[in-house]
């Protein structure tokens, strides 16, 4: 079965669910798919390596999918390489709830911390199972 994210990306929904996403984006001047894989499948639990927040990944973008304002906005010492994963989380810090955009190399595993309390999991996924979120999206 194959779904299509956002962001018209193709998503292989049997390697979502085995934590080996692929997703495929057809290059505007070539008629070749480019394969990329992601560490992180969907409804994973992750922390940033850095800054103090945690999440669950909602949806992933196989490169750099944002506005070039908030890439510039990011400290040139700390700005992530644009040729990777990119994911949104609904994240989590002590203080407060939100969604995140985060690269990849900023990511790391972060299920052994437990759930995350982010209000808005509850509407598209069920858990935690085995230590990550299942879609309620996907069926397989």
């Amino acid at each position: 079965m194959s779904m299509k994210n956002n962001h018209g990306f193709s998503l292989d929904a049997a390697a979502l669910w085995a934590n080996i996403p692929i997703m495929q984006k057809r290059h505007p001047s070539e008629s070749i798919m480019k394969i990329v894989e992601s560490r992180f499948a969907l409804g994973a639990i992750v922390r940033h390596r850095i800054y103090d927040f945690r999440g669950v990944v909602f949806d992933v973008d196989p490169e750099f999918g944002n506005s070039d304002e908030w890439y510039q906005s990011i400290p040139a010492d700390r700005r992530p390489r644009r040729d990777q994963p990119y994911y949104h989380l609904y994240a989590e810090n002590p203080e407060s709830y939100y969604v995140a955009y985060v690269s990849e190399q900023n990511l790391v595993e972060d299920s052994e911390n437990g759930p995350v309390g982010h209000p808005q999991i509850g509407a598209s996924f069920s858990g935690p199972e085995d230590g990550r979120y299942i879609s309620k999206h996907m069926v397989a």
